[in-house]
């Protein structure tokens, strides 16, 4: 038992010296606690939406101020005609658009009725449904009150029109999701073990008496991985296209290129994650907890990003796969083209090109 005691606490001893193991029994299941706990929410608070106020009474701005005074929504613009509705969905400005017909207050005075017609961004299915469901609760609550101080019965038709996913597909949201999760995961991943894999068994020594140089030995390993990564991304938009009824509405060709952009900067990433790997299992915890996590958290395929507190916000904006998934939603489901992504775009290729140089300037002084 003495003996055992003392294995034991030199075991103790080997675990509290080694930091890296006191990082993942401590820090990554803090880290995973407050990520999920921010995160993991179905509620909405100020969704960005625009009006388009036919009609400019009383009754209407007391409607829109109590929209902008309910927590769950921010007035982004003010439209003027309905021709400047495509256009702000488009861009990605706003998710729901709030019509008020023509002589708003006239009609519900002489009619006991009026209309409202809600347009909903449902390309993100849920959080169209859920603001649909806030902005009737508002109308509803602002007729109560209006009920019990004139103590006269009104109503108010809330109208909702789903655009790009009238249907409400799950799969119109989950399958560029998984396009850029599975991208992520294997072009990283694979990459990063394949390096460090050399590295552990030896044979990278072999490569560095050969007469090749640090980049063409990195252009030698992300090659295959790069043709193989665009098959698998070929693969998900034909299984998505044709067995979950995911449209490609827009430009194939763009979708094809934004593809390959984010296979390369995902590529870089792995070959960065093997620089600073020693052996597979740890490049293997770097891809999973560093690269994957915040993929699946902080980019917005999953959950809005305007629900998060605001430091996870400012993080999120380093997430590269937000700016894909943004590209992916746009040109599959809105049909649009490079004019509306053309600022995701050039983020993804700035930062390709910094991961591109990051990973080659350390793994050339990982050689020397």
């Amino acid at each position: 038992m003495k003996r055992l005691r003392g294995f034991i606490i030199k075991e103790f001893y080997h675990i509290f010296r080694d930091y890296r193991t006191m990082v993942i029994l401590f820090g990554l299941p803090v880290v995973q606690v407050l990520l999920f706990g921010f995160v993991l929410t179905n509620e909405v608070k100020d969704a960005n939406i625009a009006v388009l106020d036919k009609s400019k009474d009383a009754e209407t701005m007391n409607i829109i101020n109590k929209l902008t005074s309910s927590g769950y929504f921010m007035l982004n613009a003010v439209l003027e005609s309905e021709d400047e509705v495509e256009g702000v969905f488009q861009e990605g400005k706003v998710k729901q658009v709030v019509i008020f017909e023509e002589n708003f207050a006239k009609t519900l005075k002489n009619e006991g009725r009026a209309r409202i017609q809600l347009l909903a961004d449902a390309s993100d299915p849920n959080t169209a449904q859920t603001l649909v469901n806030y902005t009737t609760a508002v109308v509803n609550t602002y007729l109560a009150e209006k009920a019990k101080s004139e103590g006269k019965q009104l109503l108010i038709d809330v109208v909702p029109k789903m655009l790009y996913n009238p249907a409400m597909e799950a799969s119109y949201m989950f399958v560029p999701g998984v396009i850029a999760i599975v991208l992520m995961l294997i072009s990283s991943m694979i990459t990063s073990i394949s390096i460090a894999r050399e590295k552990e068994l030896g044979t990278m020594e072999v490569l560095l008496v050969s007469p090749l140089r640090a980049g063409q030995i990195i252009i030698g390993k992300v090659v295959p991985y790069v043709f193989l990564s665009f098959l698998i991304a070929a693969t998900i938009l034909l299984v998505g296209r044709f067995v979950f009824g995911v449209p490609i509405n827009g430009p194939l060709g763009l979708l094809l290129a934004e593809s390959l952009l984010f296979i390369l900067l995902a590529l870089s990433l792995g070959i960065l994650v093997s620089t600073v790997s020693k052996t597979q299992q740890t490049a293997m915890l770097i891809s999973l907890f560093a690269l994957l996590l915040p993929t699946i958290l902080l980019s917005g395929l999953i959950f809005p990003i305007e629900n998060m507190p605001l430091l996870l916000q400012y993080i999120s904006h380093a997430i590269p796969a937000k700016y894909f998934v943004i590209i992916l939603k746009n040109i599959m489901i809105k049909g649009t083209g490079l004019e509306s992504v053309w600022f995701e775009t050039i983020v993804l290729g700035g930062i390709t090109l910094f991961f591109i140089l990051l990973s080659v300037l350390n793994f050339k002084k990982r050689l020397e």
